[in-house]
C-alpha cells in the first residue's frame, strides 16, 4: 500500500508544486518592466536578428502560456503578454522560445531527436483515455499492455524534451545579457520565471514515470 501511496504522490504533488512556482514567479515578474523597453516580440526579432535567423516569423496567439516554436513551420508563437508585454517575464520567456529557433538553427542534436518522435508521441497520446479507463480504472489485461507502451513511449519523450527545455532556458539568459536586452539586476526575475517553467518539465518526466511504474506493478500483479 505505501507504494501504491508514494506513486500517487509522485504523479500529482511535483506538478502542482510547479505549477504553483509559475504562477508565483508570472504573477511577480508579469508587473515588472524591464528597462529596455522591448516587447517580447521585438526582443525575440531582435535576438535572431543578432543570430543570422530572417526565416521565422514571429506570430501572436490567443493562448495563455501557450508560446511555442514550430520547427515544422518555423514560426515563434507568444502569447499576447508576451508579444505585447515589455515586463521582465516576458522577455525571458519570449528569449526562452526563442533559444529554441537558434537550436534549429544549429541543428541541435536533441531537439533533432525530439523533432523526430513527436508524430509517434503524438498518436500514442491519443490512446489515453483508454489506458485510463481500462488500465487504470477496470484493470483490462489488454489496456494495462497499453498503457505501459504509451507512458514508456511519453516517458522515452519527456527524456528527450528535458535537456531541450534546459539548454532552450540556458541561452536565453546568455543572450539577454550579452545583447543588453535585460540588466544584470533584473536577471533574477529572468532566472525565477524560466527556472519556474522548467520545473514544469521535470514535474512531467516525474509523472509519467510513476504512471509507468503504476502500470507495471499492475500488470505483474495480476500474474
Amino acid at each position: 500500500m505505501g507504494l501504491w501511496i508514494l506513486l500517487l504522490v509522485l504523479i500529482l504533488v511535483p506538478g502542482i508544486i510547479a505549477q504553483l512556482a509559475v504562477s508565483a514567479a508570472l504573477n511577480k515578474y508579469s508587473r515588472v518592466r524591464a528597462r529596455s523597453g522591448l516587447t517580447g516580440a521585438q526582443a525575440a526579432a531582435r535576438i535572431m536578428s543578432d543570430a543570422g535567423i530572417h526565416d521565422v516569423q514571429i506570430e501572436r496567439i490567443n493562448s495563455f502560456l501557450g508560446d511555442h516554436y514550430d520547427p515544422r513551420t518555423k514560426t515563434l508563437a507568444l502569447s499576447p503578454a508576451v508579444y505585447d508585454g515589455n515586463s521582465v517575464a516576458a522577455l525571458g520567456i519570449a528569449a526562452h522560445e526563442t533559444g529554441h529557433a537558434i537550436q534549429h538553427q544549429h541543428a541541435y542534436a536533441p531537439l533533432q531527436v525530439r523533432m523526430a518522435v513527436v508524430p509517434t508521441t503524438m498518436f500514442v497520446s491519443r490512446l489515453m483515455p483508454l489506458v485510463v479507463i481500462g488500465g487504470f480504472w477496470f484493470h483490462i489485461p489488454m489496456f494495462i499492455t497499453l498503457g505501459i507502451i504509451v507512458y514508456a513511449v511519453i516517458v522515452a519523450f519527456q527524456l528527450i524534451t528535458l535537456p531541450v527545455e534546459l539548454d532552450a532556458s540556458s541561452r536565453a539568459k546568455l543572450i539577454l545579457q550579452q545583447n543588453g536586452l535585460i540588466a544584470r539586476d533584473e536577471m533574477p526575475g529572468v532566472n525565477r520565471v524560466l527556472n519556474a517553467a522548467a520545473l514544469t518539465y521535470v514535474a512531467a518526466l516525474i509523472a509519467a514515470a510513476a504512471n509507468l511504474v503504476w502500470l507495471i506493478l499492475a500488470n505483474r500483479n495480476r500474474r
